[in-house]
């Protein structure tokens, strides 16, 4: 596999399902600090509360965002398959 994913600190459940399936995987709030840093990894996992409550972002990347809201580790995966 070999992608780089960028995971939120609070969904530790889905950080410890991609590093079983062989992901590389890094916590956001590590890679915040250095935001030219993001376009490093194939996709940033949130959990939706990072979200702009207006639904205007500040877009700091051209990154897949996935939320993983009501999702499991498997369908996060599945998101990152079809990337």
């Amino acid at each position: 596999m070999g992608k780089r994913i960028a995971v939120e600190s609070q969904l530790s459940n889905i950080k410890d399902y991609l590093k079983q399936k062989g992901y590389e995987v890094v916590e956001l709030k590590e890679t915040l600090s250095e935001k030219s840093d993001l376009n490093a990894y194939d996709a940033i996992v949130i959990t939706g509360q990072s979200r702009n409550m207006l639904g205007i972002d500040d877009v700091l990347t051209n990154v897949p965002v996935i939320d993983a809201t009501g999702m499991t580790p498997f369908d996060v995966e599945e998101s990152i398959k079809r990337l």
